[in-house]
């Protein structure tokens, strides 16, 4: 495993200190043994849905990021063009943007989402 990559609920979930993450995982990423990664696809993922009123965006997301020690992962044209190649599990772009960066640049993507645990992608429960 070269990192973790969380998906956008793992990483509310670290932002908010929920229980909902587990303390193995919580151990895990403030060990510091591994990169932790949040993709642009999270920020842009809860960006929007804190327009549609389904949650509040922090304001101190990319801060509270930096804190933490987590790097961030820029979506790129191949990360992009990768999602044509997913099988179709599901249509979630944000899901499909993170599989594809994950197989990509070889991390183990943390997420509590039944469909993403289809693709052939390392996943981690939270």
């Amino acid at each position: 495993m070269n990192g973790l990559l969380l998906d956008t609920h793992v990483a509310i979930w670290w932002f908010e200190e929920s229980a909902r993450l587990s303390h193995d995982v919580r151990v895990t990423i403030e060990e510091g043994t591994f990169d932790v990664f949040v993709s642009a696809a999270t920020a842009w993922e809860i960006v929007i849905k804190s327009a549609k009123g389904h949650l509040k965006t922090p304001d101190d997301f990319e801060e509270t990021a930096v804190d933490a020690g987590f790097r961030f992962l820029s979506m790129t044209v191949p990360h992009a063009l990768a999602i044509r190649d997913l099988e179709r599990h599901h249509n979630d772009p944000f899901d499909r943007m993170l599989v594809a960066q994950a197989r990509i640049e070889g991390l183990t993507l943390v997420t509590n989402d039944p469909w993403i645990q289809r693709y052939d992608v390392s996943v981690m429960a939270p």
